[in-house]
């Protein structure tokens, strides 16, 4: 640990502390999406993984039914369900991925704002 990481997290205030604890740099994925059900759009992002979870259900008995199907009209339908169920998973998963993102990227931006603050306060 370098002097300057030392100087940064003496001059965190309590809150600071807490929120770059919350956003370690050595988290996985599902710590993140964890990390990601906190907070303003905590609700929403909760919202979101039970939708996906729906629609992977979904997924999984339109492509059963896609597999077992009885007439061409049957498998056509069954499969453009699954195509777009699919396409509704990847942009749930898209916007969560896109808030994980932002969580590391604000996490960077506070870190970088510590750094600065502590160079004007040896300039001056």
């Amino acid at each position: 640990m370098t002097d300057i990481d030392n100087r940064i997290r003496g001059a965190l205030d309590e809150d600071d502390h807490a929120f770059l604890a919350s956003l370690d740099s050595d988290r996985g994925m599902f710590r993140q999406l964890g990390d990601s059900m906190h907070g303003p759009l905590g609700g929403w992002a909760k919202f979101s993984l039970a939708i996906a979870v729906v629609i992977g259900l979904a997924l999984a008995y339109a492509f059963y039914r896609a597999l077992t199907y009885d007439s061409l009209e049957a498998l056509v339908g069954w499969g453009l369900t699954g195509v777009a169920l699919l396409v509704m998973q990847g942009f749930l998963k898209e916007w969560m991925f896109a808030r994980m993102n932002m969580l590391t990227v604000l996490a960077e931006v506070k870190r970088l704002q510590l750094q600065v603050a502590l160079l004007e306060q040896d300039r001056g």
